[in-house]
Order: structure tokens, then sequence, then C-alpha cells
């Protein structure tokens, strides 16, 4: 797609990408595809059906950008966020995860459900947001009148020096070949796609299950939408043709004055969904008085897929407004929202970010945090479950433990707690 101007690109990249949210915000609230809920139902009730619809979401976006990067149509190595970035911020990736998976149950559902449920009359959800887009805000942007953000406040002394420096990208395809690396991207992924869909399509009860087969095969095609889109938005000069990125760092030579340039170029590269930077980046927009050189991808996918859920609501009736039920309510998900935007920012990203649009790229950090995601989601429902029903005699440490054996990481003689 090749533009004869600057203003002509953005303005095509940032209403395709509303376009695109608006049907990601409906599809959601249509299908009930929840992350959260996901885990809910596989770790409360044994049910797989959401979790395989997640999956099914990482197949099919793994497919299609395998498949797209094998014939040099999407570029998701040099993206925002960095994916593939050859610093592996491991214990990032595990902090971040297991405070989103925490902060996603307190919350009663992660970022991209937070902008769902507003779409669908849900105030909670709006306080939620408001915390989210604060933290996530000053974790990247410093405070005023200062140089200091919350990350470098209070994790960069300790986090940096762990992160490891890799000859090049992170991807399980990379690292498995140096030499042929196009090729062993390929096989990965769609060898990874294939296993999954092998385990989601085993299951007779998932096969009949259209609303979840919906979900995971459009919003997956969405992510590869994004992934497609962002990565061939060129602008024509008399001389070359540059992307978006490369014209924004060659602007003083290309452009004629700063009219229409954006406050930032990295938001400019190869990208597809992700919410809590997103979030934080609405807080800064609305504080700077809706600068449109702030306008950016996660900006607009914010407002699209509120809208899109806000139009399913009202099509099917669906909207309702709901309040928090008492103080407890109010501070889990106050709590939630802020291990949301801490965990969110430091892992690269939520449930949508790093544990689809991240998994399509099989990036190990992706991996990591997917995975840290599920356990911090999943410990955190089996505590209060055991708090619930065993109130004062459950301690937390005995939750925790009892916990952790029904997840299979602790052996059954350590149980502290009988089984429910």
């Amino acid at each position: 797609m090749n533009f004869e101007s600057f203003a002509q690109s953005l303005s095509f990249f940032l209403w395709s990408t509303f376009v695109i949210s608006v049907i990601l915000g409906a599809v959601v609230n249509k299908t009930n595809f929840c992350t959260m809920g996901a885990v809910s139902d596989m770790v409360n009730m044994g049910d797989y059906g959401r979790f395989r619809a997640w999956l099914l979401t990482i197949a099919v976006a793994t497919i299609g950008v395998s498949v797209l990067e094998y014939m040099g149509l999407v570029n998701v190595s040099e993206t925002f966020p960095p994916y593939r970035a050859n610093q592996f911020i491991w214990i990032e990736n595990i902090l971040g995860g297991v405070l989103f998976g925490i902060g996603m149950t307190y919350a009663s559902g992660c970022g991209n459900k937070t902008l769902i449920r507003i779409g669908g009359g849900n105030i909670k959800s709006i306080m939620v947001f408001v915390v989210i887009a604060v933290i996530a805000y000053y974790m990247t942007s410093p405070f005023p009148d200062s140089d200091k953000t919350l990350y470098s406040v209070l994790f960069y002394d300790w986090v940096n020096p762990l992160a490891v420096s890799l000859q090049g990208n992170q991807d399980i395809g990379a690292l498995i070949s140096k030499e042929n690396t196009q090729t062993m991207r390929l096989a990965a992924g769609l060898l990874v796609a294939a296993g999954l869909l092998f385990y989601i399509f085993k299951a007779a009860d998932f096969r009949s299950s259209k609303d979840n087969i919906l979900a995971g095969a459009v919003i997956g095609l969405i992510i590869v939408t994004a992934w497609y889109t962002s990565s061939n938005i060129n602008i024509k000069t008399e001389d070359a043709s540059y992307s978006m990125a490369d014209y924004y760092a060659e602007w003083d030579m290309l452009a004629d004055s700063n009219e229409g340039k954006p406050a930032s170029g990295r938001t400019l590269s190869p990208q597809s969904f992700t919410f809590i930077n997103p979030i934080g980046q609405t807080f800064g927009y609305i504080k700077d008085g809706f600068k449109p050189a702030l306008l950016t991808f996660g900006l607009v996918s914010v407002f699209g897929v509120i809208l899109g859920s806000l139009f399913w609501s009202l099509v099917t009736r669906s909207f309702r407004l709901e309040w928090f039920a008492d103080f407890k309510d109010f501070m889990n998900h106050f709590v939630g929202a802020i291990l949301m935007g801490f965990g969110g920012v430091l892992g690269l990203g939520c449930t949508i970010g790093q544990g689809i649009t991240g998994m399509s790229t099989l990036a190990v950090g992706s991996i990591l945090t997917f995975v840290s995601i599920v356990f911090g989601s999943a410990i955190t429902m089996k505590i209060q479950y055991y708090k619930l029903v065993y109130e004062d005699e459950a301690s937390f440490i005995k939750a925790f433990i009892t916990a952790l054996v029904d997840i299979k990481l602790l052996p059954a003689s350590m149980r502290k707690l009988d089984a429910v």
C-alpha cells in the first residue's frame, strides 16, 4: 500500500486500525471471549472450552504470521513493542506476567475485557481503566518536572542487570538456526500451530461450540490483519519508498515542515493489538490536550474496541449499568488495576498483547509471559477458593501450598487443606 504523502499514509493507518478494532470489540462481546474467564473455567470447573478458544486464536495468528513472514509480507522482527528483541528480559516477563495474572483476577478481567465491559455499561471498569492508565503512563513517561518514571524508580536497578543479551532475535526459529532463520521460523510456526490445533479440536465439545470457534478464528485473523496492515504502509518519494517509521527517522530530509509529525516514531513500527500501554497512552492524550500528534495505533484501538462492544451491546440489548457491590468489591478492582498497570508494562503486554500478538511471533519472552499470566491467575483463583471454603481455618500459606498441589507444582503429600 503506497501513498503519496505521510499524511495520507498515517490517516489510512489510523482509520484502518479503528475499523479493525471496532470489529474486534463486537466479536469479543458477542462470543464472550475472555482470557480470565478461560482460566476461571479451567481452574474452577474443569471446562477448557474458552481456554481452547484462546489457544485457537494463537494458532490462527501464528499460522498467518509464519506464512506471511516467509513470503516477505509482514515484518514482525522490528516491532512495537519489540517482542523479538535480542535483550531477553526474562525476569520482567515472569514478574510482569504473574502480576498481570493476579491483577486481572481481582479486577474481573484483563485490559481488553475492561474495554469490552466499559462498552457494555460496566462503570466499575471505568475505574479500572483510569487506574491502569495512570500507572501504565508513568511507568514509561517521567513524572512532572522530573526525569524519573515508575519503572526507573521501582524496577530498573535490579531487573536490568538480570537481562540476557542474545546474539540474535529471541524467537524460536532464530534460536534454532541462525543460518536458515527464515525457513526455520516457518517450520516452527506451523509445527507449533499444528500441535495446538490437534489439542484444541480433539475435544468433541469444543468442535460443537460455534462461539468459541468463531472467537478463536476471527480474533486470530484480526491479529494477523493488523500485522499485515502495519507492515505494508509506505510513502512514495521521488527517490524511494519509505515505511512510516523510516520516513519519520528521515523527517528533516523528506518533509517540508513539522506539520503532521507524530510525537514518536516507535509507534509507527509494525504492530498488532495490545492494550495496557495504549490505555496509558490514553491518559497522556487527555492530559496533553488531545493533540493529534499523540494519536497512535494503540490509542485508536482502545476507542475502537469500546465502540465495537457498545455497538454489540446496544444491538443485542445487553447494555447494563453495573456498579460495585460493596467496598470490598471496589478494593479488589482497585488493587487488580494497579497490578495490571505494573504487570502489563513490565511484561511488555497483556493476555492479548503477549498472550496472542506476541505469541504469534514465537518470541520466548512472549511464551514466558503467557505462561506466567496463566499461572498468576490460576494460583490466585485457587487461593481465593480455599479461603472462601475454609474461612479462618485456611491461612494464606496453607491455601497457597494447597493451590500449588492442585496445579501439580508440588507433590500431593504437601497438601495442607482437603480438596473440595
